[in-house]
């Protein structure tokens, strides 16, 4: 069975405090069962000021950092390729047997 949400999907969240929202997953993981997506569940991060030579080289700047928080999966759905209404997702073999990600929706193949 292949995984049912991947990288660079689209998604919505359908529970929390982003329900409604869609946009582009960022990272899975699949153990934790948790999806990072673009823009949703906002955390802020205090980091310690680096010193001048590490800045100098590419190092991070000290202050508060916002970054994505994890999401779980069962609180977002695909989003159907061909009408972009929030789906199920299910799993049919094509004509060389490799398994491929369908939305129930409309029977559309994931890409």
């Amino acid at each position: 069975m292949p995984a049912r949400i991947k990288k660079d999907d689209m998604v919505k969240v359908i529970s929390g405090k982003d329900k409604g929202k869609t946009g582009r997953v960022l990272r899975v993981e699949p153990k934790k069962g948790r999806v990072f997506i673009e823009g949703m569940n906002i955390q802020k991060r205090h980091q310690k000021p680096r010193t001048v030579r590490d800045v100098q080289r590419g190092g991070e700047v000290g202050g508060v950092i916002e970054k994505e928080g994890p999401i779980h999966l069962s609180n977002v759905m695909p989003l159907d390729p061909k009408s972009g209404d929030p789906t199920r997702v299910g799993a049919e073999r094509d004509d060389s047997g490799r398994m491929d990600r369908v939305g129930r929706r409309s029977g559309e193949r994931f890409e």
